[in-house]
């Protein structure tokens, strides 16, 4: 690939130039991981002073493509992995259909009374039993989203009693011979709460995009699962499709 210089008589701004002839060079040359060359050689090698070189930088930084590092430089960061979100998506089969290798691992599981929110989305009585999971999912072995999934005991007690790994509404299908179908999700920016951040492997200062979302049999139109997922803000782009 021919990388162009800048040209100093575009109308384009030279930062703006530089970012973009950086970022063609990140895309093709350079793996999550890699630092770019200091500023200063950069500086010097599109002749430009150091302000312009830095605003070059910070778009970069702005868009996701790198990270300042303290004493060390700016380091290139993993690209946000784009995921479809629609009635029928699946976790682990969307990526592994993108050439990822997916895990996913059981964090805690209890029994505890429907109450509140929940026991609303999935229509139960209060104190009625339902099954608490927590997911953490992996992407090529980094941790990619924390999944908190609510479902009634009644009738799941296989779950409870053997799922531990791996697509849990493949579990279901196997086991139950149940559907699933996604009918709605609320995504939203928070700040991590709990363990969150430790779980992610993230700043606990960086937002996470949770996604609550109602699964129902697609037989009955029963609600049978309510998950509510915390993505890491920076290695995600939802497409959502219903």
């Amino acid at each position: 690939m021919t990388f162009h210089a800048v040209n100093r008589n575009s109308a384009e701004a030279l930062f703006q130039q530089i970012a973009n002839v950086l970022k063609d060079e990140i895309d093709a040359i350079y793996q999550p991981g890699d630092y770019l060359p200091s500023e200063q050689q950069l500086a010097e090698r599109f002749s430009v002073n150091r302000h312009t070189l830095r605003r070059a930088i910070d778009e970069l930084v702005h868009e996701g493509y790198v990270e300042r590092r303290h004493g060390k430089g700016t380091l290139i960061m993993e690209r946000a992995l784009d995921y479809s979100m629609h009635s029928n998506s699946r976790f682990t089969e969307s990526l592994e259909a993108k050439g990822k290798r997916a895990d996913n691992q059981v964090v805690r599981k209890l029994v505890m009374p429907a109450r509140g929110g929940v026991r609303k989305k999935l229509t139960l009585n209060e104190g009625d039993p339902i099954i608490f999971l927590e997911t953490l999912r992996k992407v090529d072995d980094a941790p990619f989203c924390i999944i908190s999934h609510f479902l009634p005991l009644k009738n799941f007690e296989c779950v409870e009693a053997r799922y531990d790994r791996g697509s849990l509404h493949k579990f279901i299908k196997d086991n139950l011979e149940l559907d699933l179908r996604r009918t709605e999700s609320l995504i939203t920016s928070i700040q991590p709460r709990g363990d969150d951040a430790v779980l992610l492997n993230m700043p606990q200062q960086m937002p996470v995009l949770r996604v609550k979302s109602l699964n129902i049999d697609t037989n009955s139109g029963t609600p049978v699962e309510y998950a509510v997922t915390r993505f890491r803000s920076d290695r995600i782009q939802l497409s959502v499709n219903f």
